[in-house]
């Protein structure tokens, strides 16, 4: 189990639970560590847990029928994710890759499924994140079919400072030109350029070991203003 204090630290969730849940919350959940480049699974995989990120980035990517490899969201330190596929009991649709060192807090779904049916703050957490969710896939749909490279790298970097999907983060990212490129699907070299494009521009600005912006939802209109 994790301590009280690793679970209000990295689980905003846990703000709404009564006395009783919080303890219960806190029981249901371990902690795993996984190395740089590890699978924490693959497409197909059964992964029960509904899963936290205490450190570290997480990608969730998917292959298409053609081989052609889609991220779809990345996740940092205090983000949680999965909650559809242990409500459904499924198997994951995606493969969930450590793009460095990482620590998950795993919560096993006997405990998901207490919170889910005794917890009224829990349940309202549930929605808020479902509802964030449907509307980040829906514009992942809008990024691969209309977007250009720096429209891409702009809604990838949105999706990391969405307050909702990724809370406690503000305003500054620690991450690598390299690691953008990965949750952006392009190369190092057009994701430099389109970091320029961006910095130009006023959406962000470069700083030693990550980015700085002023408003997340500047980075997730750009490539509308754009097109």
């Amino acid at each position: 189990m994790v301590s009280l204090e690793v679970l209000r630290q990295v689980a905003v969730w846990s703000r709404e639970l009564a006395t009783e849940e919080l303890e219960r919350a806190r029981k249901g959940i371990s902690e795993r560590a996984y190395a740089k480049g590890a699978f924490i699974c693959h497409q197909g995989d059964r992964f029960d847990s509904w899963a936290g990120v205490i450190s570290g980035l997480v990608k969730l990517s998917t292959v298409s029928d053609a081989g052609k490899q889609v991220s779809l969201a990345g996740l940092a330190a205090g983000a949680w994710f999965g909650e559809g596929s242990v409500l459904k009991s499924e198997a994951r649709r995606y493969d969930l890759v450590a793009l460095r060192d990482t620590r998950l807090a795993l919560m096993d779904s006997a405990t998901f499924f207490w919170l889910y049916e005794h917890s009224v703050g829990f349940n309202r957490f549930l929605v808020r994140q479902l509802n964030e969710r449907l509307a980040q896939f829906i514009g992942q749909v809008e990024n691969e079919r209309l977007l250009d490279a720096t429209g891409r790298v702009a809604r990838a970097l949105a999706t990391m400072f969405n307050p909702a999907l990724n809370p406690g983060l503000g305003t500054h990212l620690s991450i690598t030109q390299e690691e953008i490129g990965l949750l952006s699907g392009l190369s190092r070299q057009v994701t430099n350029q389109s970091l320029k494009t961006l910095e130009s521009a006023g959406i962000l600005r470069a700083e030693r070991g990550g980015i700085a912006i002023r408003d997340w939802q500047d980075l997730r209109s750009f490539g509308v203003r754009q097109g």
